[in-house]
């Protein structure tokens, strides 16, 4: 499956617009974590426990968006886009794209 950012591929031809595809993954916001990051704005620097858990999130939204689009029989998917919203509560990380059939 080919996941790009991109609305056009040099080289491939797109056979068939399959629709949009969405993926959404949310984690829960943990208290230890949140102290922890809070010290660390305090005396500076990152805040790697956070960064992990944004990889985490980011990597599983991009498999759930691939799954969607071979449900679709989809082969690729153009136009990716990766979007994170935080709150007291939780972390949300969404995916959208056009799933395609690729020649």
């Amino acid at each position: 499956m080919l996941l790009t950012t991109t609305d056009v591929l040099q080289g491939r031809e797109v056979e068939r617009y399959l629709g949009i595809v969405t993926a959404e993954v949310v984690y829960g916001t943990n208290v230890l974590r949140d102290f922890l990051a809070s010290l660390r704005n305090i005396i500076g620097g990152r805040t790697r426990t956070y960064e992990e858990v944004l990889e985490n999130a980011q990597k599983k939204v991009l498999e759930e968006l691939e799954q969607r689009a071979k449900r679709l029989g989809a082969n690729g998917i153009l136009g990716v886009s990766i979007h994170t919203n935080m709150s007291a509560t939780m972390i949300l990380v969404t995916a959208t794209g056009t799933a395609v059939k690729l020649r």
